[in-house]
C-alpha cells in the first residue's frame, strides 16, 4: 500500500511538472473537457434512465435504426475497401490483362501471389465467405489453391455479374442468395462485385467478387431491441428481404410485412394496424440501396418523449457553450506567443536581423523562441564574417595585382635589353626578351588562381634567367622540383616574391657571387617549397617587418609580396597552411612554403 501511495505521488508530481509545456496544457484542457462531458452525460443519463429503461420513442427508434444502418454501412465499407484493394492490385491487373507475352510460369506465379493475398484477407476477416476474380481473358483466381467452377452455372447469368458490368466500375451489392459458382460450396451470402478496368483505356478486364456471410448482419440486427416486442428487418432495392427475425415464416407465408409500403415510403414512418395494437414502421435508406426498417408497438411508447428531447438539447447546448468557451481561451493562450514569434519571423524575412523574439516562459514555444534568437544571431554573425572575408579577399587580390608587376624590375630589365642591343649582343637580347615575355604572360593571365607546379616552375625559371643575365656572375640559381609534383596545383606567382626578396635583400650587396636554391618535397597530404639563399641574412625584427603588410625597403618600395602570398595561402587553403622564414645575419635566409596536395 505504501509503494502504491509513493507511485501515485510520483505520477502526480510528473503531471504537475509538465504543466509548463504545451503538451501539458493541452492534456489538462482536454482532460477537463472530457471530465465535463462524461459528467454531464452521466448525470443526464442517470436522471432519465428510469424513464428511458421502461419506454421508447420514435426518435429513439430512429436513432437506433440509424445506428444499425451505420454499423452495416461500416461493414459494407470494409468490404468496399477489400474490393478496392483488389481493384488497385498490380498483380491482379496484370493477371487479367490481355498481355500476349505472359507465360504459363508467370500465370502460375501470379495465381499463387493473388491467392495468398486473398487468403490473408480471409484470415483477417472471418465474415468473408470467399474472394474471387474472373477475368474476361478466361483466367480465374480465388482464395483457394484450386477452384473448380460449377459447370451448370453461367457467370453471365448471375445477378452480381450483371450488376457489376452495369455499375461502370462502382461496387454492386446483390440480394441474398446461395453462392453456387464454385462446385461444392453453397453458402447463403450477399455478394459485393466490381468490374476491374484498365487504368489507361478504362476498358473492362474482369469482375472482382467478395461474398459476405450474412451472420454479421444477423448479429447486428438481432441485438437491437425496440421495446419488448419491437424488431428490425432489412430489404434490398428490389424488395427482397435481406434479414428478418422470423425469415422462415415469411418464406412459408405464415407471416407478412408491408413491403410495398416500405418501398414507397422513402424515409418516412407509417402506422399499420395489427389486431388490437398498432405497429409503427420507421424506414431509413442506406447508401448501398438497402432499407433499414424498425418496428415498434405504439402502446410501448411513453409520453415523456418531448421532455427527454428538450432536456437533452438543453444540456447539450450548455455543454457545447462551455466547451467552446474553454477551447477559445485555451487556443488564444497557446497561439498568442506563436503569433508573436511569427511577427518577428516576418521582420527577419524583410532583412531585419537585429530583431529578437520575446521569450516569456520555459514551454516549447519559449524554447523555440530562444532557438530562433540564436539562429538569427548566428546568421547575422556569419553574414558579417562573410562580408569581412570578402573584403579581405578583395584587398588581397588587389595587392596581388600590384605585386605582379614591379616597375623597378621592368625598368631595369628594359634598360639591360637596351644596353645589350647597343653592344650588339643580339642573342642575349633575344633570350632576355623571350624570358620577359614568358614572365609577363604568366603574371597577367586572368584564368584560375591555381596553376600547375610545372607552370609555376617555368615562371620562376624565366624570372631567374632575366635576373642572372642582369647580374651576370653575381647571381647563380638552382631549381630542384621533382617531376612527379608537376601534376599538383599551386597558387599563381607563389615563388617570385621570395626570390625577389632573396636577390634584393640577400645577394645584391654581396661582394661575391650569390646562390639561390629552390626545392620542393612532398608528404602524404602536403607539399613544401623552400627558397634558400646564401646572402646577408636578416635579424628577427627584419623578418617580422618583412612578413607584415607595411614592409618597405631603403628605396621606399613596398614589399607586400611576401605577406600577400601568406595571406593568399591562408584564405585559399585554411590557417594550417602558409609561409615561415628562417634567417641568420651573414648566413642567408630560407623560406618554407606549405600548401596542400591539390591535383
Amino acid at each position: 500500500m505504501r509503494r502504491g501511495g509513493v507511485g501515485l505521488l510520483a505520477w502526480l508530481r510528473r503531471r504537475f511538472n509538465g504543466l509548463n509545456t504545451i503538451h501539458g496544457w493541452i492534456s489538462v484542457a482536454f482532460s477537463i473537457l472530457i471530465l465535463i462531458a462524461i459528467g454531464v452525460t452521466s448525470w443526464i443519463s442517470y436522471s432519465l434512465s428510469e424513464d428511458a429503461v421502461l419506454t421508447n420513442s420514435e426518435d429513439y427508434m430512429e436513432e437506433v435504426i440509424q445506428q444499425v444502418g451505420q454499423n452495416i454501412q461500416s461493414y459494407i465499407d470494409s468490404m468496399e475497401n477489400i474490393s478496392l484493394l483488389i481493384f488497385t492490385s498490380k498483380d491482379v491487373k496484370y493477371y487479367i490483362s490481355d498481355n500476349p507475352f505472359i507465360s504459363r510460369e508467370e500465370v502460375h506465379t501470379y495465381e499463387k501471389n493473388i491467392s495468398s493475398l486473398f487468403q490473408s484477407l480471409m484470415y483477417m476477416r472471418k465474415d468473408i465467405a470467399s474472394i474471387m476474380v474472373f477475368g474476361y481473358n478466361g483466367r480465374n483466381v480465388s482464395d483457394r489453391k484450386q477452384m473448380i467452377l460449377n459447370p451448370n452455372v453461367q457467370l453471365e447469368d448471375q445477378e452480381w455479374y450483371q450488376g457489376a458490368t452495369l455499375a461502370g466500375g462502382k461496387s454492386f451489392i446483390s440480394s441474398p442468395h446461395v453462392q453456387n459458382v464454385v462446385e461444392g460450396d453453397y453458402q447463403w451470402v450477399v455478394s459485393l462485385s466490381r468490374e476491374l478496368k484498365n487504368s489507361s483505356s478504362l476498358s473492362g478486364q474482369g469482375i472482382a467478387l467478395v461474398n459476405l456471410k450474412l451472420n454479421v448482419i444477423n448479429e447486428i440486427c438481432r441485438g437491437v431491441k425496440l421495446g419488448s416486442k419491437g424488431y428490425v428487418f432489412i430489404v434490398d432495392g428490389q424488395g427482397n428481404v435481406v434479414y428478418h427475425p422470423q425469415q422462415q415464416l415469411l418464406y412459408s407465408n405464415l407471416r407478412t410485412e408491408p413491403i410495398g409500403r416500405v418501398m414507397s415510403s422513402g424515409e418516412n414512418s407509417f402506422v399499420v394496424e395489427d389486431g388490437d395494437s398498432k405497429k409503427i414502421y420507421s424506414v431509413q435508406d442506406s447508401n448501398f440501396g438497402w432499407k433499414i426498417v424498425g418496428v415498434a408497438y405504439q402502446n410501448e411508447l411513453i409520453a415523456n418523449r418531448d421532455q427527454m428531447r428538450n432536456s437533452f438539447l438543453l444540456w447539450a447546448a450548455a455543454a457545447l457553450a462551455v466547451t467552446i468557451l474553454i477551447s477559445f481561451l485555451l487556443t488564444h493562450r497557446i497561439t498568442r506567443p506563436i503569433r508573436r514569434l511569427q511577427s518577428v519571423m516576418r521582420q527577419v524575412e524583410r532583412g531585419n536581423f537585429q530583431v529578437r523574439a520575446e521569450v516569456e516562459k520555459t514551454s516549447e514555444i519559449g524554447q523555440l523562441g530562444r532557438a530562433f534568437n540564436m539562429m538569427v544571431g548566428q546568421t547575422q554573425r556569419l553574414m558579417d564574417e562573410r562580408i569581412q572575408t570578402e573584403e579581405t579577399k578583395r584587398r588581397t587580390e588587389l595587392r596581388l595585382l600590384q605585386s605582379q608587376i614591379n616597375p623597378h624590375f621592368l625598368y631595369n630589365t628594359l634598360d639591360s635589353i637596351i644596353w645589350m642591343a647597343e653592344q650588339q649582343k643580339h642573342e642575349e637580347v633575344v633570350r632576355m626578351t623571350s624570358a620577359l615575355a614568358k614572365l609577363f604572360r604568366a603574371s597577367i593571365a586572368k584564368d584560375d588562381e591555381l596553376v600547375s607546379i610545372r607552370i609555376e616552375q617555368e615562371h620562376i625559371a624565366s624570372y631567374l634567367q632575366i635576373q642572372k643575365m642582369r647580374y651576370r656572375d653575381k647571381l647563380d640559381y638552382r631549381i630542384d622540383i621533382p617531376r612527379e609534383l608537376h601534376l599538383y596545383r599551386t597558387p599563381r606567382i607563389l615563388l617570385q616574391p621570395f626570390v625577389e626578396n632573396a636577390i634584393y635583400h640577400g645577394i645584391k650587396n654581396l661582394p661575391e657571387s650569390g646562390m639561390i636554391t629552390i626545392t620542393a618535397e612532398q608528404s602524404e597530404d602536403h607539399i613544401l617549397f623552400r627558397v634558400s639563399d646564401n646572402g646577408q641574412g636578416m635579424s628577427e625584427e627584419a623578418l617580422q617587418l618583412l612578413m607584415s603588410s607595411a614592409a618597405r625597403d631603403n628605396d621606399g618600395r613596398d614589399h607586400i609580396g611576401v605577406s600577400n602570398v601568406n595571406e593568399r595561402i591562408s584564405l585559399t587553403f585554411g590557417p594550417a597552411y602558409g609561409v615561415s622564414m628562417e634567417s641568420e645575419l651573414g648566413e642567408g635566409t630560407t623560406v618554407t612554403i606549405k600548401i596542400p596536395k591539390v591535383r
